[in-house]
C-alpha cells in the first residue's frame, strides 16, 4: 500500500532527531565522557531498590489504580503541605504520571485546541512545543537573554492575548541552572490574576536547590496554585531516570480534565514502584539531602575547571552547569560540541538548541551529576582546551 500521502501531511513536520539522541550517538561512536544527558551514572539508594523488590514479593504486580497507589499520593500531599503550606487532596488533585514529561504532555492535550496560544519561555526544554503543536495550538516565544537567563516581566505581560490558554515555567530551570525567585513567582501571580490562564509549572528539579535558596514552587502563591498543573519527577530526585516515575498536582477542576486523558493514555504507571516510593518519601532527609549532595558536585566541577579559559556563573539549581566558551572560540555551539567529542572526548550539550531560531549564546551545558571520577577526567579535558 502507498502511505506516503500521509507521511507527507506529518503533524510533526519539522521535529527531527532530538540533539540528545545525536550527541548521544555521537559519544557512544567515540567512547567519549558523556556529560551531555541528565542522567546520573552513579547507583540509586539500595534501600529503595529493595523496597521495590519487596513491593513485587507481596503481590503488588497487577494494575494500580488509575490516579495512582492511594498511598503515594498521600504521601505527595504531605510533602507539598509540608514544603508550601498548600494542601492538595490525595484523591482528587494528584495522579501518578510515566515521568515528568507524560504530565506535560498530558496537562497539554487536555486543554489546548487549535488556535490557542502557549507561551513557551526559551530556552526551553524540547517536549513543551511538540506536544502544543499535536494539539493544534500555538507557541509563543519568550526568549531569554544570556548569561543570566533572567525573565523580562514586562516583556512577558505584552505576550499576553486573548488567545493565551497556557503558560509554560520550569524552575529550576534546564539547561541554565537558573531558579525563579519568590518576586518572580508574585510577578506572575499578579500578571495572571486577571486572566483565566492555566500554568503548567515544570519542577522537576525542585529538590536541587544550591546556595541556601528556597524552591519557590507554583503551590506556594495561592494566586498560582488555583491555575497551575505542578509536574515533578521521582526519577530526576532519586536517581532513577529510567524508571520513569513522576507525578502531577492540580485543583480538581483541572486535574478531572487531566485524568480524562491520562486514563486512555497509560491508565496506570509501575505498581511496585509506587509502593516503594510512598514508603521511602516517608522519610524526609531523602529528598532534602539532595541540595547539599548534588552542591558539592557543583563545586567539585567548578573547583577542577578554574583554571580553564571557560567563563560560568555558578548553578543555581539543576544539576546542570553552563559554560560560556568565547575566550577560547567563536564557532557555533553545535560545531564545538561535535569538536570535543571527536578530539577530546567529551560530551555536552550545545544550548542553541533550546533556543528561538538555534540562537547562539556561545554556552555549553555540561551534567555534574556523576562519579567524582568523572568529573575530574572531564575537568582536566577542559582545562587542557586551548
Amino acid at each position: 500500500m502507498e502511505y506516503s500521502s500521509h507521511i507527507g501531511n506529518s503533524k510533526l513536520p519539522k521535529v527531527e532527531t532530538t540533539i540528545f539522541t545525536t550527541v548521544g550517538n555521537l559519544a557512544r561512536k567515540y567512547n567519549a565522557i558523556d556529560l551531555s544527558q541528565g542522567f546520573p551514572n552513579f547507583e540509586a539508594d539500595r534501600t529503595l531498590m529493595s523496597l521495590v523488590n519487596d513491593a513485587m514479593q507481596h503481590g503488588h504486580n497487577q494494575y494500580a489504580p488509575m490516579q495512582g497507589y492511594y498511598g503515594l499520593r498521600e504521601v505527595i500531599s504531605e510533602k507539598i503541605e509540608q514544603l508550601h503550606v498548600h494542601c492538595y487532596s490525595p484523591e482528587r488533585e494528584i495522579t501518578i504520571t510515566v515521568g515528568a514529561t507524560q504530565a506535560i504532555f498530558t496537562a497539554i492535550t487536555a486543554f489546548i485546541h487549535k488556535g490557542d496560544e502557549v507561551i513557551v519561555i526559551k530556552p526551553a526544554y524540547d517536549c513543551y512545543e511538540p506536544a502544543i503543536r499535536l494539539n493544534g495550538g500555538i507557541p509563543v516565544y519568550l526568549q531569554l537573554n544570556a548569561p543570566d537567563y533572567k525573565i523580562d516581566w514586562h516583556l512577558f505581560r505584552q505576550k499576553l492575548t486573548d488567545k493565551t490558554k497556557m503558560v509554560i515555567i520550569n524552575t529550576p530551570h534546564n539547561p541554565s541552572g537558573t531558579i525563579l525567585s519568590k518576586r518572580d513567582m508574585e510577578q506572575l501571580e499578579a500578571i495572571l490574576k486577571p486572566t483565566n490562564v492555566i500554568l503548567l509549572s515544570d519542577e522537576v528539579y525542585e529538590h536541587i536547590i544550591f546556595d541556601g535558596a528556597d524552591h519557590e514552587s507554583a503551590s506556594r502563591f495561592p494566586g498560582l496554585a488555583n491555575r497551575t498543573f505542578v509536574c515533578a519527577s521521582f526519577g530526576k530526585t532519586f536517581h532513577v531516570t529510567g524508571w520513569k516515575m513522576g507525578y502531577c498536582a492540580a485543583p480538581e477542576s483541572l486535574m478531572a480534565e487531566f485524568r480524562k486523558v491520562h486514563q486512555f493514555a497509560v491508565f496506570c504507571v509501575d505498581h511496585p514502584v509506587q509502593c516503594a516510593m510512598a514508603t521511602y518519601l516517608k522519610n524526609a532527609s531523602h529528598y532534602l539531602g539532595l541540595n547539599d549532595f548534588y552542591q558539592k558536585k557543583r563545586d567539585f566541577f567548578l573547583d577542577g575547571i578554574k583554571s580553564s579559559k571557560f567563563k560560568y556563573k555558578p548553578s543555581q539549581g539543576t544539576y546542570f552547569q553552563l559554560l560560556q566558551y568565547t575566550p577560547l572560540t567563536k564557532e557555533r555551539d553545535e560545531v564545538l560540541a561535535e569538536r570535543l567529542i571527536i578530539e577530546n572526548g567529551l560530551a555536552s550539550i550545545p544550548i542553541s538548541s533550546f533556543n528561538v531560531a538555534n540562537r547562539n549564546d556561545y554556552m555549553l551545558r555540561f551534567c555534574f551529576a556523576k562519579k567524582k571520577e568523572t568529573l575530574e577526567k572531564a575537568a582536566e579535558i577542559l582545562c587542557n582546551l586551548n
